[in-house]
């Protein structure tokens, strides 16, 4: 195994807000940063050592950023397949292709994670109008249906309902490959962020609490209040899955926790998440500062926390409240330079510690 040594440059696919802070912590960490996307006002243009504006299968571009790079990986995972298998053949990818052709796709993400004896809210592939309505026999209602890619933060998704028209909601999806998936009694959602190392090592941050308004994460609260036990099993399946899909980065497995303390996997995102953007403030080693350990071939560093932590999202015109923010010296404000103040945009997001002894509430 080469270790990539601090001087040499880290490749980011997507520039978004999370590549903006990878490449802050690999600044942090000595290492360059080459941002490959398609906004020239995006976040992480902003901060990047080097930039490169063009499509994914730009393979002039693709060329040219592989060559001025040392490793790959992506902040995102609705990134082409294909863009990551032509990277590979000259440079290393960490998450390679195989992992993002599982967790950009519902269905095969979920039977994935069955296949490995981890439980889901049940679920059916949906290809056309007929399997839609065997499967609202099967699984019964309400229950939603999902695009199989490329949908995020409530996009992409119809509630079914008992008096719902079948028809009205397969054209609402826009007739897409989907998945129908069952709703489940729970407490409340939970997520568990791994990073996986290039020599198999594993370091798991504490599950924490999500909340969501309007389907786009609102608060996290660090650590869940859940118990012991429960939050042992949730961290063991979240390893679990990491191994199994032979994870090198980081990966968040996001989760329902049954009103009988039941542990059930919902989605897998194979990058850093806004659930763990706490871990900047509280914990030993960031989120972000561990991808870039973990691509690199680094030795993983602790993910213990020194404080519990509540992070909320800025969304919309949430961030223009930043001087309000800033007044109080117990709270830490990031925002992502983005110029256009949208609803249901993320444009920022705050986070309080805590002491560990004191659990966070809203």
């Amino acid at each position: 195994m080469t270790v990539i040594a601090p001087g040499k440059t880290i490749g980011i696919l997507g520039d978004g807000q999370l590549g903006r802070m990878m490449a802050i912590a690999a600044a942090e960490m000595g290492y360059k940063t080459h941002i490959f996307g398609q906004d020239a006002n995006s976040p992480a243009f902003q901060v990047a050592t080097k930039t490169t504006q063009a499509d994914w299968d730009d393979h002039a571009a693709l060329d040219n950023f592989a060559a001025d790079v040392d490793v790959v990986t992506l902040e995102f995972e609705n990134i082409p397949t294909e863009t990551l298998e032509y990277l590979e053949k000259t440079v290393p990818v960490r998450p390679g292709h195989k992992v993002l052709e599982i967790t950009q796709d519902r269905h095969l993400e979920k039977s994935f994670v069955n296949s490995l004896g981890v439980p889901t809210a049940p679920f059916a592939n949906v290809e056309s109008l007929a399997d839609l309505r065997t499967a609202v026999e099967m699984i019964g209602t309400p229950a939603i249906l999902k695009t199989r890619k490329f949908g995020y933060d409530g996009k992409g998704q119809v509630k079914i309902n008992a008096a719902t028209e079948i028809d009205d909601a397969w054209q609402q999806i826009g007739e897409q490959p989907s998945i129908l998936e069952g709703f489940v009694p729970f407490e409340l959602e939970v997520s568990v962020i791994v990073a996986r190392g290039v020599n198999g090592d594993i370091q798991s941050y504490v599950p924490v609490e999500n909340r969501h308004r309007n389907h786009i994460l609102d608060v996290t609260i660090a650590p869940a209040g859940i118990l012991k036990d429960v939050a042992q099993r949730a961290t063991q399946l979240a390893e679990k899955i990491a191994r199994q899909i032979d994870l090198v980065g980081l990966i968040a497995v996001e989760m329902f926790i049954s009103p009988d303390g039941d542990v059930l996997v919902n989605e897998l995102a194979p990058r850093p998440h806004n659930s763990g953007h706490w871990t900047i403030e509280a914990c030993t080693t960031s989120q972000f500062k561990q991808i870039i350990r973990a691509v690199a071939g680094l030795p993983l560093a602790s993910a213990e926390r020194h404080a519990n932590a509540l992070m909320r999202n800025l969304i919309g015109e949430d961030a223009n409240h930043w001087e309000e923010i800033v007044a109080h010296p117990e709270m830490s404000l990031h925002l992502y330079g983005k110029a256009e103040v949208r609803a249901g945009r993320k444009m920022g997001h705050v986070t309080r510690l805590f002491p560990m002894d004191v659990q966070p509430k809203t």
